[in-house]
């Protein structure tokens, strides 16, 4: 960098800084605060009452008119005995309804467990049952879905399971209650309870794979996530009441609902809600409704980069995008050639607690920690932290990717999850020093020169460890599928790992199961299990019949090899290897020629 290039990064940081220094002693609210996710929106309400809040398929509402069907809601469930410390699960689409019923819990001090719309079978009644929701909230769209394991949720019929039209396409179910018949006759006042919920209090329940077993509820404080929309919204967006955002992640995650929802509700701002990604309809919608903000997971921004140059991409809306997963080899060109001027990277989880912000407007870099982090050194082929000779971790040098810590205290609070067994797992302690205790988040990160920074350290993250990978948006837990797949009649022990794919994020899912000798492959049967029972992002892509399954002598199973080997013709000796194409709903025997298109980066995934 040229002196002249030094001098104007100094006066823009200097510039950028200037907007952070507000916030820099910004503290969660004390448990006993009587401060909530429901107040926040009725004090938005009540200020900017004719503000545009929400826009959703040629429907539009004010904060007022909104706010009023909130209270509508928030009756229906009261008269139903839904109150404070219960919990209410919510299960349907990006759409209106959603936030609309989201809020309605919250204003009661209820708890509403936000469950992936993607699910069914038992993935689906685990998170129905581990939150322990005395009711459901169902969209018409997911109706079907829930039917089918309605018999193992044990909740009451009519009482138990609200109903809330989409397109009219599906008839309301005789064993559940119109929302919308019964919020007709309740009055739209605010409720006095929502005034007396403090900080503490359990506000949403956000589903995490984790690194084993079935989706763990994470939980979410009023505090956490008030901090999550409110401080990311500052310091990361700089939402202003005139801002709009473009907003097509789930809202079951906690980026779309914390800095992406909430950030907007909480200063007056509009939410255009879109029900999910599409590449195609994107710079037409953003023509269309004028967003300057959006909301992203890096692999939206490379399908965009992917596609055709298209005329409405030019002279558009965007300024300012905030998220996490933006490939360093993706954002300079996403950056250029939608003349972005402002990429927010952050950092964090569900259930953790590190954060890390890009609060500068560096590029390529998911900026400073929030909060005490640590990078010590780990182990990959023995999955564990390594350790010195006193016990203690051991810190990695500048540039070095390191197993990611977040130190547990007073300022960074680790609320775990519903589980206390699976809380006390992600929990290390004697990292620095005796006593300390540490969160483990599973993630290798790096530290990297960015030069001037006012002295903040900035980081990149490089990986994640164990026995989750990242596709499609989604972390996928080895353990939880690989339970899902030992069921078919053919498979004893499944192994399955997360194998790299060129021009794709994350890593695409591959199983690897032998079977009996002389069986044939029913790949029809297979095929059956795998889309009943797993959401599409956890489904392999790719499969490997062996002849043997390789194990320790602890019968742990051997994966190292395997991600090595991944689907290559060259390297998997004589195994047979099937792969599912893109939108395809069959597995067939991976050819030579369409094995060219996956390693060209041609294969669509």
């Amino acid at each position: 960098m040229s002196n002249r290039s030094k001098i104007g990064e100094f006066f823009r940081v200097t510039k950028e800084f200037a907007g952070v220094i507000p916030y820099l002693n910004y503290r969660q609210p004390d448990d006993a605060s009587q401060v909530s996710l429901g107040a926040l929106f009725e004090d938005t309400a009540a200020k900017f009452p004719d503000n545009t809040m929400l826009l959703f398929e040629d429907r539009e509402w004010t904060y007022r008119a909104f706010n009023a069907e909130v209270n509508q809601l928030a009756r229906v469930l009261a008269s139903r005995g839904i109150g404070r410390g219960d919990t209410v699960a919510l299960f349907m689409e990006n759409r209106a309804e959603y936030v609309l019923s989201m809020l309605a819990v919250v204003k009661l001090g209820a708890s509403c467990s936000l469950i992936n719309n993607s699910l069914t079978g038992a993935g689906l009644v685990h998170c129905i049952q581990v939150s322990e929701a005395r009711a459901c909230i169902v969209g018409e769209e997911r109706v079907v879905v829930l039917d089918e394991v309605r018999s193992d949720l044990g909740l009451e019929n009519a009482a138990g399971y609200l109903w809330l039209q989409d397109h009219g396409i599906e008839a309301m179910p005789a064993w559940a209650l119109d929302a919308r018949s019964e919020m007709a006759v309740m009055a739209d006042q605010n409720l006095e309870v929502t005034r007396e919920i403090t900080a503490g209090e359990t506000a949403l329940y956000i589903f995490t794979s984790g690194t084993t077993g079935l989706p763990k509820a994470a939980v979410m404080p009023h505090r956490r996530i008030l901090a999550a929309g409110q401080a990311m919204g500052a310091i990361g967006f700089r939402v202003k009441p005139e801002d709009r955002l473009y907003l097509c992640l789930p809202i079951y995650h906690i980026t779309g609902m914390g800095p992406g929802f909430c950030a907007f509700i909480a200063v007056g701002a509009s939410v255009v809600l879109r029900r999910s990604f599409s590449a195609s309809k994107f710079w037409p919608e953003i023509q269309k409704y004028r967003p300057n903000s959006f909301i992203y997971v890096g692999e939206l921004c490379r399908y965009l980069t992917m596609q055709p140059e298209c005329p409405e991409e030019k002279h558009n809306s965007l300024e300012k995008m905030l998220g996490n997963g933006l490939r360093p080899d993706v954002w300079d060109e996403f950056k250029g050639r939608f003349g972005i001027s402002r990429i927010c990277e952050i950092y964090g989880s569900s259930e953790g607690n590190v954060t890390f912000l890009n609060m500068l407007n560096k590029d390529k870099t998911i900026g400073a920690a929030i909060s005490k982090v640590a990078l010590v050194s780990y182990d990959h082929e023995n999955d564990d932290i390594i350790r010195d000779a006193n016990g203690r971790c051991i810190e990695v040098p500048l540039g070095e990717p390191g197993l990611l810590l977040g130190e547990i205290s007073d300022k960074a609070l680790f609320d775990g999850y519903t589980d206390p067994s699976a809380t006390a797992k992600k929990i290390i302690t004697g990292v620095l020093q005796d006593g300390d205790r540490w969160f483990n988040t599973g993630d290798l990160v790096r530290q990297i020169d960015v030069g001037f920074a006012f002295g903040l350290k900035h980081f990149q993250f490089v990986d994640r460890t164990g026995d989750t990978f990242r596709w499609r948006a989604e972390n996928v837990s080895t353990n939880e599928v690989g339970e899902v797949l030992n069921q078919h009649a053919q498979i004893d022990m499944a192994n399955v790992y997360g194998v790299e794919v060129p021009g794709a994020e994350g890593r695409a899912g591959m199983v690897a199961f032998a079977l009996e000798q002389g069986a044939e492959f029913d790949v029809e049967s297979f095929t059956e299990l795998v889309d009943a029972e797993l959401p599409i992002y956890a489904r392999p892509v790719f499969l490997r019949v062996q002849r043997n399954i390789a194990t320790t002598g602890t019968f742990k199973l051997l994966k190292t090899d395997l991600r090595r080997q991944a689907y290559h013709l060259n390297q998997v000796d004589q195994d047979e290897v099937y792969v599912r194409r893109p939108r395809s709903d069959r597995y067939e025997r991976l050819e030579p020629t369409f094995y060219q298109e996956i390693t060209s980066g041609q294969a669509g995934y």
